[in-house]
């Protein structure tokens, strides 16, 4: 397996955890296994969804960041397969 392969899994597995908080978000628990994995995930995806947070205006009880995230992280993936695999 490349290093291009290996860093393009990572980021679609970031996307995939990214995807798993914002559903545990919907439910929001409160203790127990499921909040551990909760605040688990906030401290490994939130930095990145943090910075389209900033950016975003408000849209009332929506958060469009996490999809922004998402999107912009698959135009990193294409951008750096391009550039690896010349």
């Amino acid at each position: 397996m490349s290093l291009l392969a290996i860093v393009l899994q990572l980021m679609r597995f970031y996307e995939l955890l990214i995807v798993a908080f914002v559903i545990l978000s919907w439910f929001r628990p409160s203790g127990g296994l499921l909040f551990d994995v909760y605040r688990t995930l906030g401290t490994i995806v939130e930095p990145w969804i943090g910075l389209f947070r900033r950016i975003m205006p408000r849209t009332g009880m929506l958060d469009f960041s996490p999809l922004v995230a998402i999107i912009v992280l698959q135009v990193i993936e294409q951008i750096i397969a391009r550039l690896l695999s010349r």
